[in-house]
């Protein structure tokens, strides 16, 4: 925790300030993987490996989640402006910068523009698990899935002024890199439609229960009094084309790409969304998706995936 201290002394004497300035640490390292992992005109998608860099990535997550959002901040989030959670310091965080943003003097500024919060099955199986079991009962998914490598995807958001393909398509191919490093088998994560009302979700969630359902084998249902019920609509009422007309974009992307959801949806009232439970085995992805995101990009030279 940060001292929060102020930096002058009783009686007026000054103390030594440095000591109060937050200091940018070494924080995570790369594993083998490059520094960049990937270009695309003026962005970058990278790792953060600093203090520094993952608490402007929270600053992002803030201003995306809480101020455009309907969220509702805590004490500490409230006062330190930043989206912060517990499993922050166990989570790699991939970042999209633009490195041509101009600061008001002119200078060139490097700006963080997208994230995603990656927590790989081995680190979580140290810790305190995924986040994703604080909303859903994961447990026999992982046991019926041995040896399987599981990566869950959390807090992922872009600058609303970044909201450009070209961005998006950055953070996958990043992603994607990622998880071939790594060897993940297995892409999972909570994903939020906005609102807390599932009468007024009942089209998307009620196509999620019908055209997207997980089989059995990977099926995932919330914790015991948390779920509300997706199948809202007869099955006869859904129109499937408004139905991916009404998911959000993410939403839409995962499934493009192949995802499976679980069966019930969890009310998060902080972040004001109804969450589902998102399951992306990467043998299943589409072949398009695989090629596309996993094909030939601007790479450093020293890297070969």
């Amino acid at each position: 925790m940060w001292n929060f201290a102020a930096p002058f002394g009783f009686g007026g004497a000054v103390r030594n300030t440095a000591a109060f300035i937050r200091p940018n640490r070494i924080v995570r390292d790369l594993s083998g993987l490059p520094a960049v992992l990937g270009r695309f005109g003026p962005f970058e998608v990278r790792l953060a490996t600093t203090s520094r860099e993952i608490r402007k990535a929270q600053r992002l997550r803030f201003k995306v989640f809480y101020e455009e959002g309907a969220a509702t901040p805590q004490q500490r989030a409230a006062l330190t402006r930043r989206d912060i959670c517990r499993f922050d310091k166990i989570c790699d965080h991939l970042l999209v910068i633009d490195k041509d943003q101009l600061n008001r003097f002119g200078r060139k500024k490097p700006k963080i523009v997208g994230v995603y919060r990656l927590l790989r099955g081995d680190t979580a199986a140290r810790h305190q698990g995924f986040y994703s079991e604080t909303e859903f009962d994961i447990a026999p998914l992982l046991a019926r899935q041995p040896g399987k490598r599981f990566l869950e995807l959390g807090r992922s958001c872009v600058d609303a002024q970044y909201r450009s393909k070209r961005v998006i398509e950055l953070l996958w191919r990043g992603l994607w890199v990622y998880a071939k490093h790594h060897r993940i088998d297995v892409l999972i994560g909570c994903a939020s439609l906005p609102g807390v009302d599932p009468l007024a979700l009942a089209l998307p969630l009620s196509f999620l229960h019908q055209h997207a359902l997980a089989d059995e084998e990977w099926r995932v249902r919330p914790l015991a009094g948390r779920g509300v019920d997706m199948a809202v609509l007869d099955a006869k009422a859904i129109d499937a084309r408004k139905g991916v007309a009404a998911l959000p974009p993410l939403l839409k992307a995962y499934l493009r790409a192949g995802a499976k959801f679980g069966d019930g949806a969890v009310i998060d009232t902080q972040f004001g969304t109804t969450d589902v439970f998102t399951i992306m085995p990467l043998n299943d992805m589409g072949d398009r998706y695989l090629n596309y995101y996993g094909g030939p990009m601007e790479m450093p030279d020293s890297y070969v995936a």
